[in-house]
């Protein structure tokens, strides 16, 4: 079981993602989310997945490709700190999405490859143990938990979703 992070666990910047998710047990929040997700993208109208509602904005399917590439991030910096509290680099999203070839792919194959990658990040935090969760590294300059991560992947879901409903649909 991997309780939940304390404050001096995460940045104040992560803050905003970990305190999106819930009390309940965060490796069936994952597991729930990876579905739901899935769910709600392959049920899209693919006609939508090119809209983006700003000039500037991410379409549809760059925010899920975003949402797959930081999952991989986070969950990378988990597997790192459970076995040695080094420091990582920070992680540009938008030197990321300057390379990226989301828009060039199907909602569905982008949707296949998050529930891909989330299936990964389950087998990762379910291997590990309560010590290793605990473990802390250094990632964009901030001290961050392996357990800290498990819960920024499911917030940062959550935000993503909640701004993809909110003003993209």
């Amino acid at each position: 079981m991997i309780n939940r992070p304390q404050p001096d666990e995460y940045s104040t910047f992560a803050a905003r993602y970990v305190d999106l998710v819930g009390n309940g047990p965060i490796l069936e929040i994952l597991e729930y989310q990876q579905q739901s997700t899935y769910n709600f993208f392959v049920r899209m109208d693919p006609g939508k997945a090119g809209y983006a509602y700003g000039g500037s904005k991410w379409t549809i399917k760059q925010v899920l490709g975003h949402m797959a590439d930081s999952e991989r991030v986070f969950a990378y910096r988990a597997l790192v700190f459970s076995h040695e509290s080094i420091e990582l680099p920070s992680f540009d999203q938008d030197v990321y999405m300057e390379k990226a070839t989301f828009n060039t792919r199907s909602l569905e194959d982008l949707a296949n490859e998050f529930k891909t990658v989330r299936e990964a990040s389950l087998y990762l935090f379910k291997s590990m143990t309560d010590e290793q969760t605990t473990q802390k590294g250094i990632a964009s300059g901030n001290p961050v938990s392996v357990r800290a991560l498990a819960y920024m992947i499911a917030g940062h879901e959550m935000h993503h979703i909640k701004i993809l409903k909110e003003r993209y649909l």
